[in-house]
């Protein structure tokens, strides 16, 4: 599924050209996600199974057609953004916020077609609820402001260049999956990927348009 860029909107038409810079030529490797996304199977397996195995909270059980019929009926699209943001007692991305929304589209299309279904390459669903900006703003800030823990500081090109050499895709995948002293998604496990990506696109690009107005 492809979201639009956060660097391709009107407040940013043009990318700067230190960012392009850093991101030609590198290799697919650099832009990989770190962990390998896992497939439907191991989701359920290892996370869904806890509810969906029961039929804790009336969660339907995994192998029982006539209750998964029941909610099939909404669509794809639509099962995986209540899985992604929560719904009624399920909480947001199953309580486990570093499964990707694609990991999350695995799991949802694995137990409605009762483990018959290929995995999906794409995220059925992974709505974007809060701009880059906002999100930056009410949250991001509050470490990214005054490098807590280690955080790249907004607006500053000395944190972010050697960040920005791995790729935005990268970035974005440490976001989701959490790395050092940051949580998973930030610890907001209703946060979907795009929204993830939208907060990550927006500070790469502040960080830029600073460097080039010092320059």
């Amino acid at each position: 599924m492809n979201h639009p860029s956060p660097l391709s909107g009107s407040s940013s038409r043009n990318v700067p050209a230190i960012l392009a810079a850093m991101l030609i030529g590198l290799p697919a490797c650099a832009l990989a996600a770190a962990t390998p996304e896992r497939s439907g199977k191991e989701v359920v397996e290892t996370v869904c199974i806890a509810c969906h195995g029961p039929g804790k909270d009336n969660a339907p059980r995994i192998g029982n057609t006539a209750e998964w019929s029941k909610h099939a009926s909404q669509g794809l699209k639509a099962m995986t953004r209540n899985a992604i943001t929560g719904v009624r007692k399920m909480p947001a991305h199953g309580g486990q916020g570093a499964l990707t929304d694609l990991e999350m589209s695995r799991a949802i299309s694995y137990m409605v077609s009762g483990g018959a279904a290929v995995d999906p390459k794409k995220a059925y669903s992974s709505p974007q609820q809060v701009s880059g900006e906002q999100l930056v703003n009410t949250h991001c800030q509050n470490c990214h402001a005054i490098g807590k823990d280690g955080a790249p500081r907004l607006g500053n090109m000395a944190d972010w260049a050697p960040r920005l050499k791995q790729g935005l895709d990268s970035l974005v995948q440490s976001s989701i999956r959490g790395h050092n002293a940051m949580p998973a998604r930030s610890g907001m496990n209703h946060l979907s990927d795009a929204d993830m990506k939208a907060a990550v696109y927006y500070m790469a690009n502040k960080a830029t348009q600073n460097s080039n107005s010092q320059k």
